[in-house]
C-alpha cells in the first residue's frame, strides 16, 4: 500500500484536474517543466519548446488511476523493473532506467529485439516492465507480450496510441499521446519523446517519494562529479577558517578592513565581537556601496558598512545546502559565513567557488 498521502480524498484543481492527489501531479508538473526546459529550449526554440511544454500538460491532465496503479506495482515489488523499447522510445528508456537506478529502485534495459535471442534471462519471476511506443503497434514488443506473461511480468505501457493493439494488451496504460510533434513536419519524435519521458519521470520521482529515498542514498549510488561531492562533502571539509579568513571587528576602521581583504581574498571579512560571535559581514560589494555613498570613508567603522545578520550555514551542512542558500534567491550571494549553531561563533567562509571546485 502507498503512504496516506496518496490515498488523499480531498478534492483539488490542478489544471482542471479534480481529486488528484498533490504529491502525484506535483511530480508530474515538475518532471513535464523540467523536461521541457532542459531539454526543449535552446534547441528547437521557444515557439517549439512552448508546442512540447503544452503537450507535457495535456500528458498531465489526462492522468488517472492508472498512475497510482503503476506506482503501487513498482513500489510493490522488492526487485528490480525492466524498460523496454526501440528506437527513439528506446533511447528514452534508457533515460528512464537511469533515472530509477539513481533514485533508489533497480532497472535495467531491454532491447526487445535482442530479448528473444536469450536477453530474456535477466528477468527474475514478477518483475515489472516498462514498455515504451509511440505507436503502440511495434512488432518487437507485441512478441514479448505472450513471452512476458510466463514470468508474470506486470506491464506498464507508455504509450502514444491509447486505442492501439499494445495498448489492449498491457496491464497499467498511461496515455503519452500527443496532438503533433514539434517539428515543422510533424515527423520527428519530439513532443512525443518528451512527453513519454515526462511520464517516466513522473513515475520514478513519485516511487522514490514513496520509498523515502534520502539525499545520502543518492548520494551512495551517484559518489562521483559535481552531484555526488555537494551531497558528500560538508560545509566543514572545504571551507576556509583561522588564518585563511579576513577578520574584523566593528570598530575597526575600513582601511584596516580593505587590507584584511587584500591580504586574504575570498571577497568578504566576517566582523565578530570579543566573544567571536558574528556580528556582520562585509563584502566587496558593501566597500563599493560605501565608495559611492561617502566621498571620504576615513573615518568609517566596519560596522558602518557590514551586512549585518548575513545568510549563515553551519559547517556540517552538505554542500549542496550551502549552494541552495546561495543560489535559490532574489538576489545571489557568493559566499557564506559559516557558524557554529550551538555556540554561533563563527568558524570561518564558505564560497561558491569552493563548492564548484572543490579548492
Amino acid at each position: 500500500m502507498l503512504n496516506g498521502s496518496l490515498r488523499e480524498t480531498e478534492t483539488m484543481v490542478w489544471h482542471g484536474c479534480k481529486g488528484w492527489p498533490r504529491r502525484i501531479s506535483r511530480c508530474v508538473r515538475v518532471s513535464s517543466n523540467d523536461i521541457v526546459s532542459l531539454g526543449v529550449e535552446g534547441r528547437t526554440g521557444p515557439r517549439k519548446s512552448r508546442c512540447v511544454y503544452d503537450r507535457s500538460h495535456a500528458a498531465a491532465r489526462r492522468l488517472d488511476s492508472q498512475f497510482i496503479r503503476a506506482v503501487e506495482v513498482i513500489v510493490g515489488h522488492t526487485g528490480k523493473i525492466v524498460v523496454t523499447g526501440i528506437g527513439k522510445s528506446g533511447r528514452v528508456g534508457q533515460k528512464i532506467v537511469s533515472t530509477f537506478s539513481s533514485t533508489g529502485t533497480p532497472a535495467v534495459f531491454l532491447h526487445p529485439a535482442e530479448a528473444v535471442h536469450g536477453d530474456l534471462g535477466v528477468y527474475a519471476p514478477e518483475d515489472p516492465t516498462i514498455m515504451i511506443s509511440k505507436s503502440g503497434t511495434t512488432a518487437e514488443l507485441l512478441r514479448l507480450v505472450r513471452v512476458l506473461r510466463d514470468f508474470r511480468s506486470p506491464l506498464i505501457g507508455i504509450l502514444g496510441n491509447p486505442n492501439s493493439p499494445l495498448a489492449g494488451e498491457v496491464d497499467i496504460l498511461l496515455d503519452a499521446s500527443v496532438r503533433a510533434e514539434a517539428d515543422a513536419h510533424n515527423l520527428a519524435p519530439t513532443s512525443s519523446a518528451a512527453v513519454a519521458m515526462a511520464l517516466g519521470d513522473a513515475l520514478a520521482v513519485t516511487v522514490m517519494r514513496e520509498r523515502r529515498f534520502t539525499p545520502e542514498e543518492f548520494a551512495m549510488y551517484h559518489p562521483a562529479g559535481q552531484l555526488g561531492q555537494n551531497l558528500a562533502l560538508t560545509v566543514r571539509e572545504v571551507m576556509h577558517s583561522g588564518d585563511q579568513a579576513a577578520w574584523a571587528g566593528p570598530l575597526d576602521p575600513v582601511k584596516q578592513v580593505v587590507i584584511a581583504m587584500s591580504a586574504r581574498p575570498l571577497g568578504a571579512a566576517c566582523v565578530i565581537g570579543e566573544d567571536g560571535c558574528l556580528l556582520g559581514i562585509v563584502t566587496d560589494g558593501d566597500l563599493r556601496r560605501a565608495l559611492q555613498a561617502h566621498d571620504d570613508i576615513r573615518l568609517l567603522k566596519a560596522a558602518d558598512i557590514m551586512t549585518a545578520r548575513p545568510v549563515t550555514i553551519a559547517p556540517d551542512a552538505r554542500l549542496h545546502e550551502a549552494l541552495r542558500l546561495m543560489e535559490d534567491r532574489p538576489s545571489q550571494i557568493s559566499v557564506l559565513p559559516v557558524v557554529d549553531p550551538a555556540t554561533r561563533r563563527c568558524l570561518g567562509l564558505l564560497r561558491l567557488h569552493d563548492i564548484y571546485h572543490g579548492r
